[in-house]
């Protein structure tokens, strides 16, 4: 399943910078993950400073 990223995020732009397939974009006050790109790495859950990205 696809990551998310929950509302935690403080938009610091570390998981965007970890992805491999650039599945995540700033969205409107906090960074968005696009699902159908999403592989499921979790690069962006082990990079992340607040933990805000997990499975779905």
């Amino acid at each position: 399943m696809a990551y998310v990223i929950s509302d935690e995020c403080i938009a610091c732009g570390a998981c965007a910078d970890e992805c491999p397939v650039s599945a995540i974009s700033e969205g409107d006050g906090k960074y968005v993950i696009d699902a159908d790109t999403c592989i499921s790495c979790g690069a962006c859950a082990g990079t992340c400073p607040v933990g805000a990205p997990s499975e779905e």
